[in-house]
């Protein structure tokens, strides 16, 4: 069968592979023909459609071109016998083409959901992209074209159906910037913001398509934007979440609607959120019927004496009285007033700007109430706390107010506030960057979210950068030149390493919250952004003089702290030292397992130091560790005539197949080679671990043979690092034979246990998680999948979650959940991660593995390395199909190439794929590599068995307790179909 492809330049392919579809002419006749969608077209169009000026013999051309095309088609064909899909028919020729994708794409657009997503899937567009400029095109390139705009918005409509608008927003975005005409995509995209709670987004989009169809096409809005557009001013009801007001005080607030105090006092630091606080507590007030008065404290000179209290009694309807600051009487007066406007808020914000005056009186309506419901809420700031407003907080503190504490919001807060700053959906990764950056400060948090869009997060927002520094320039100026020298140190300080005596100037700095006291003589700055302001603000000469001073100082006193001493000397300028030290830091933060800060520090040390294979041995190392696998083999090319070095490189390996095996062969010889000079114990266990393991997939009895050995070596050492290499080398090499899932347990379990060396603890959860989905043993996949995850976060190990999230979307395979788009997700964070030993057509395979054992029809895709054993079932052919390759996807090419011996009666390919298959019977088919599954082994034998004439019974009771262990039932209901 050959399947054509017009949704994007033209291809066509049959079982072998892409077809040779020869010259431009050829794939124009071809193309025409597909256009014609199976009708006859006569000659003399083909000819008018080729050539704007046909030439002499253009008609014998034509002939000359159909029946190249014919041979490529069909090179099976016998001679004379005639052609089954260019045909020749009355005056011209027609296509009959066994499939078409555009075809499947237009039946699929009025399907369901996920038949709409596999038809996006098929557009690799534009459609006919080569021809765009023919007449005859033009017509289907249109059509299809209106059908693909079609099945995004469809696509769009069905995600806001599900409750996942904020998935929308970005491809909608793209949609209407290209297609601004589409009223129906400006629909969805107004839409989906309003459902993530961005209503003035919403309304700005609506607003751009109103402008945009008024000015380039001169009409109204048509009226389901009208509607829209009514529904969202009208603050309609969605299901979505609505805007969050105030993000993560519920609790505070909580505390203030619940108190019994006279007095609330709400403190923390600029940019905490209290007048946020204050404001939402009083819309909760006012929704139950409490009038709230606000006064305000401005930072002004020449305004009258206890202004705030005038500004709260003129915003009371009535007579107010003065609020005399002096005399009791005055006092009660305002007490009276304001009982009769009960029940009633009074809030006082900012108190550390207010005068005496203003706070004598509060103190009196606190310590001699106004009447009932009546509650004052105060805000200050906890770092600045003025003589006038200390002694207000001692004199009330026997009325015990409630008393609010506003600290950093909590990472899980972020993305809320985010969303509600600016209407993005942030990943955790940068929610947890702002996080750090901010200290959970929301002031902070907003400014920096204001970032995303025009700037780096590493910078400091221009806002911030203004509030500290006014906030320093109230500082006295021995102050101010302290923090700036404490700035060069980082974040944390040490007050000996600052000249002089800089301790009176650390505690000012701590007393007004730009320092926190961590130990005697060690601060820390309170936020990253003080810090960065400050450090930015020191012109460069003068930076790197203080580094160099700080660096003499550490070097004196603390030499220990090489991390230190390699960051100084480096901003100083002065590269020997710096890459000195950074060879230490470097090994150092690999002892604790700080692997991207390794990467810092070999980088350091290789860039500013003399050639060294230990160095570049270590990049290579923490480079595969940290995810650069494409930088790490560019490194490993260069230590090929060090055995130390060449065996430095223990990093851990999951997969079967090598990312590049022409380096993968180059190692393992120079490992031979080292051998060859009678290397001691310790190096000998490396080198033959290291052939072992680079010769993962193309090694035979010798490779399994050094693998044993090198374990043998290695647990007479003590050295669990030698011991875990081997480990490794060992599991790479047992895949000699079907069903040893229980064996690859065991090196996993004793791998896992290795809890001092993370990267092969990780690695032996990773086996255990891949030998659990063999032996249908979804709970203990899912926890040592849970188990490995909670090490790559804590450690930032980024290529961990590639492996665990094709294994959830295996599980969700096996246990009939919708797994094609987990695929796709999975795919995709596969992508650029340089594991081109992995991804190399495997979501191909998944996505056939996964309509096969659903019943489905297997779709065309691309295949990659496992074409041989995926086409025959989507194209059946008579190609031969190979022997799978004995690796982690042994025994699911094995059961794919036993459904294809079953259809062409192969009866010896049946009886050696019985036998290899056989010892897997108590197996998931291909589970065992942790991304792809077929039905239970035992399924596949049954049919074998059946093909064969034997008794299968046994195999289907097998086949059935696999299937219910792993939680497969639907299996059992399907029957026996492939």
């Amino acid at each position: 069968m050959i399947t054509f492809r017009v949704l994007g330049p033209l291809t066509a392919e049959d079982q072998r592979g892409p077809v040779d579809l020869k010259g431009p002419r050829h794939r124009a006749v071809l193309a025409r023909l597909l256009v014609a969608r199976g009708r006859v077209v006569p000659m003399d169009t083909l000819v008018a459609d080729l050539w704007e000026d046909p030439p002499d013999g253009a008609a014998g051309a034509v002939q000359t071109f159909v029946a190249a095309l014919r041979k490529a088609l069909e090179p099976d064909r016998p001679p004379r016998a005639p052609a089954r899909l260019l045909v020749t028919s009355g005056p011209g020729y027609a296509l009959r083409p066994d499939a078409v994708d555009a075809w499947r794409f237009e039946d699929a657009v009025a399907g369901t959901p996920e038949q709409i997503e596999e038809a996006l899937a098929l557009w690799r567009g534009p459609a006919y992209a080569e021809f765009a400029g023919e007449p005859w095109a033009r017509g289907e390139i249109a059509r299809l074209d209106e059908l693909w705009l079609l099945a995004v918005e469809r696509h769009a409509a069905a995600l806001l159906d599900l409750g996942r608008a904020a998935e929308t927003v970005p491809d909608l975005e793209a949609h209407v910037d290209g297609h601004p005409w589409r009223e129906e995509g400006w629909r969805l995209l107004a839409l989906a913001r309003y459902r993530t709670g961005r209503q003035g987004d919403a309304l700005d989009t609506l607003r751009r398509a109103r402008r945009i169809l008024a000015d380039e096409m001169g009409v109204d809005p048509g009226p389901a934007l009208r509607e829209l557009e009514a529904d969202i001013l009208a603050q309609v009801p969605t299901d979505e979440p609505t805007p969050v007001t105030l993000v993560g005080r519920t609790g505070e607030l909580a505390r203030l609607a619940a108190t019994r105090a006279r007095l609330a006092l709400v403190a923390g630091e600029a940019g905490a959120g209290k007048t946020a606080l204050a404001e939402t507590f009083a819309a909760h007030l006012a929704a139950r019927g409490w009038t709230t008065a606000w006064g305000a404290n401005p930072d002004d000179e020449g305004l009258p004496a206890a202004w705030p209290w005038t500004t709260i009694l003129d915003a009371l309807p009535g007579t107010a009285p003065e609020p005399d600051p002096v005399a009791a009487r005055g006092h009660r007066a305002v007490a009276a007033y304001l009982g009769e406007h009960a029940p009633l808020l009074v809030v006082l914000d900012d108190l550390h700007w207010a005068g005496e005056e203003t706070l004598a009186l509060l103190a009196s309506l606190v310590l001699a109430p106004p009447p009932q419901r009546v509650l004052i809420v105060g805000t200050y700031r906890t770092t600045d706390v003025p003589p006038p407003l200390r002694d207000f907080l001692g004199r009330v503190a026997r009325a015990e107010p409630e008393r609010v504490y506003l600290t950093g919001l909590p990472r899980p807060a972020i993305p809320d506030l985010v969303r509600a700053t600016t209407g993005r959906d942030i990943d955790a990764d940068t929610a947890a960057l702002i996080h750090r950056r901010s200290g959970g400060n929301p002031f902070f948090v907003r400014e920096l979210a204001r970032l995303l869009d025009t700037g780096d997060l590493s910078d400091v927002p221009a806002g911030v950068r203004d509030v500290v520094r006014h906030r320093v320039a109230t500082l006295p100026a021995p102050v101010q030149d302290v923090l700036r020298r404490a700035s060069v140190q980082g974040m944390d300080v040490a007050e000996d390493l600052l000249p002089g005596d800089a301790l009176d100037a650390l505690e000012t700095a701590t007393r007004r919250g730009f320092l926190t006291e961590r130990a005697p003589g060690r601060f820390r700055f309170a936020h990253v952004l003080v810090r960065d302001t400050l450090y930015e603000d020191i012109s460069r000469t003068r930076r790197a003089r203080w580094h160099a001073e700080t660096a003499a100082a550490l070097e004196q006193m603390r030499s220990a702290e090489v991390a230190a001493l390699a960051h100084h000397f480096l901003l100083a300028g002065n590269g020997s030292a710096a890459a000195r030290y950074a060879r230490a830091a470097a090994a150092d933060a690999e002892r604790r397992f700080a692997p991207h800060q390794a990467v810092r520090w070999w980088r350091v040390a290789r860039d500013h130091g003399a050639p060294d294979d230990h160095v570049t041995a270590g990049l290579a190392r923490t480079l595969a560790v940290t995810g650069d696998l494409a930088g790490a083999r560019a490194l490993r090319a260069e230590l090929l005539s060090s055995a130390p070095a060449l065996v430095a490189f223990d990093v851990p390996a999951l997969w079967t197949d090598p990312d590049d095996p022409v380096l993968a062969r180059r190692i393992a010889t120079a490992a031979e080679h080292a051998l060859d000079d009678g290397p001691p114990p310790a190096l000998r266990s490396r080198l033959l671990a290291t052939i072992a393991v680079e010769l993962r997939n193309t090694g035979d009895e010798r490779a399994r043979a050094v693998a044993r050995e090198a374990e043998e070596i290695a647990r007479g050492l003590a050295d669990p690092a030698a011991l875990a290499f081997a480990l490794n080398a060992r599991f790479l090499q047992s895949f000699d034979r079907a069903g040893l899932a229980p064996a690859r347990a065991g090196i996993g379990a004793e791998l896992a246990a290795m809890r001092d060396l993370v990267p092969f603890e990780v690695l032996g959860h990773l086996i255990l998680v891949q030998t659990g989905a063999a032996l249908a043993d979804l709970p203990t996949a899912d926890r040592h999948a849970e188990a490995a995850d909670n090490l790559a976060a804590e450690h930032e190990i980024p290529l961990v979650g590639v492996f665990t999230d094709w294994y959830r979307a295996l599980r969700a395979s096996i246990t009939g959940a919708p797994a094609a788009t987990a695929y796709r997700a999975a795919a995709q964070r596969l992508h650029g991660t340089g594991m081109s030993g992995v991804d190399n057509g495997i979501l191909g395979l998944a996505l056939l593995c996964d309509r096969l054992h659903r019943g489905l029809p297997p779709i065309d895709t691309d295949f990659g390395a496992h074409e041989p054993w995926c086409r025959p079932l989507v194209a059946p052919g008579t190609a031969p199909v190979p022997p799978a390759p004995r690796d982690l996807l042994f025994e699911v090419r094995s059961c794919l190439h036993a459904l294809v011996a079953i259809d062409r009666d192969d009866r010896a390919a049946m009886t050696r794929l019985y036998e290899d298959l056989l010892p897997a019977e108590n197996e998931l088919a291909g589970a065992g590599s942790g991304l792809v599954t077929l039905r239970p082994v035992a399924h596949y034998l049954a049919e074998l068995a059946t093909a064969l004439g034997h008794d299968a019974a046994a195999h289907r009771a097998k086949a059935a307790e696999v299937a219910t262990r792993a939680g497969a039932a639907h299996w059992l209901r399907r029957g026996h179909t492939g």
